[in-house]
């Protein structure tokens, strides 16, 4: 893996953990935003691993489709990206884009739902990255603390 795969990976678990963090803490709308983060710095790690440059965008169903040129397992995983892709603005601003959730900011279970999908999207890319099958269970995020290239 290349060192620039295991800092985007690195930075996607963090952001995971973070996620994890704010949701036990009852912070619903920075959990979300940070599964999104976390989802889209693990896709970019895959950019890196292939020695390509991640394209300049937080779409993260632009990214898998972007990925789905090079493997198929990345289509299986639109419904997550769609899910997660829609925390990265409204969430963050309280002027954003009237509509964007028109449920309102989210719920715990919508926090707790994108924890689940953005850890799918760390366990996918490792998997894809490293190849070496499933990350060690005994990580709190399932991906190893440090990765090495």
């Amino acid at each position: 893996m290349t060192q620039s795969a295991s800092r985007w990976l690195e930075f996607a678990r963090t952001d995971l953990r973070s996620a994890e963090v704010l949701l036990e803490e009852d912070i619903y709308s920075s959990a979300a935003f940070h599964c999104q983060q976390a989802a889209e710095k693990a896709l970019k790690a895959v950019f890196a691993a292939k020695g390509t440059v991640a394209p300049r965008v937080h779409d993260l169903v632009e990214l898998l489709g972007e990925l789905s040129k090079y493997s198929d397992v990345y289509a299986q995983h639109q419904d997550d990206v769609a899910y997660l892709s829609r925390f990265y603005l409204p969430v963050r601003y309280p002027d954003a884009l009237p509509g964007t959730l028109p449920e309102g900011l989210p719920s715990k279970d919508h926090a707790t739902q994108a924890v689940e999908k953005a850890r799918r999207i760390l366990e996918l890319v490792w998997q894809e990255v490293v190849g070496c099958g499933p990350a060690s269970e005994d990580m709190r995020p399932g991906i190893p603390t440090t990765v090495v290239s």
